[in-house]
């Protein structure tokens, strides 16, 4: 049976991390920008880790923890597309914060939380984390959105998102796209844009349809971008023959406070501490 998280200590800062790691040019570009991209964050052997994690877990191979979602493309669901393996039929994985290889390694890596730390403070919650498969031969696309919709909390500037990039992303396997700048306005009004085959939840921002300022984010392998909860982005259709996989974790401060008869999704989805301490009466 896999270890409870609650009975995992949270990080500690390493002590030759430097007071700040974010440059002046990187706080200014995601200050105006909404997102920063860092090259090369995590080395090669890290991302085999991870991707060879969720081939794992989607053979069958070892045992899906406890609360783990694994969620099946709705062209899989629906028997339009038939994949030829296990793993052309998984859209994502989420809530792997029962998993120690993804949720220790990945969610809780002392470098990742040193640069958290950075947009945030150093009371760090895991808030959401997935595992991006994006298979072939689906339409797996995702509408502009902001991810603050999905997070009953505030202050919106203690929230963080990472993304990191385990293979090639690229316009052709339908890497992430953004809207720079697009952080300084508020949330909007979510809705179905009325495509044939939507993933569940894959809302988008009422509208704003394809944004023609959006900009795509092609990215190698361990490469990650940190971005703003009300940027808006979201991504294409995989055209390529292969996957497009990456990893994902959003943190907030723990100081965050609820919405107004907002709360916790409780067990399904817990906001667990990773660096620092709890504040009492917040999230």
């Amino acid at each position: 049976m896999s270890e409870t998280r609650s009975n995992i200590p949270p990080s500690t800062p390493r002590p030759d991390a430097p007071a700040s790691l974010l440059s002046e040019s990187q706080r200014r570009d995601y200050d105006e920008q909404g997102f920063v991209v860092l090259r090369g964050f995590f080395e090669p052997s890290e991302l085999e880790t991870w991707t060879q994690r969720l081939d794992a877990l989607v053979s069958g191979r070892i045992e899906i923890p406890e609360g783990m979602l694994v969620m099946r493309d709705v062209m899989v669901a629906k028997g339009v597309v038939h994949p030829t393996t296990p793993l052309e039929a998984i859209a994502k994985i989420q809530d792997f914060h029962n998993d120690p290889v993804l949720f220790d390694g990945y969610s809780k890596h002392g470098k990742l939380l040193d640069w958290v730390a950075d947009f945030i403070g150093p009371d760090i919650k895991m808030i959401h984390n997935m595992l991006i498969n994006k298979p072939p031969n689906v339409d797996g696309r995702h509408p502009l959105h902001q991810d603050l919709l999905y997070f009953p909390f505030r202050p919106a500037d203690q929230i963080v998102a990472t993304w990191t990039a385990l293979e090639a992303c690229t316009r052709e396997n339908g890497c992430l796209v953004v809207v720079p700048g697009s952080h300084k306005g508020e949330l909007l009004a979510h809705e179905n844009p009325g495509w044939d085959h939507l993933n569940l939840a894959y809302f988008g921002a009422k509208g704003v349809g394809a944004s023609e300022d959006r900009v795509h984010l092609e990215m190698e392998p361990g490469d990650i971008v940190f971005f703003h909860p009300i940027l808006l982005h979201g991504s294409g259709q995989n055209r390529s023959t292969g996957f497009r996989r990456a990893i994902s974790t959003h943190y907030a401060s723990a100081a965050c406070q609820f919405l107004p008869g907002a709360q916790s999704v409780g067990d399904m989805r817990p906001y667990l501490i990773v660096r620092g301490s709890e504040h009492e009466g917040c999230i």
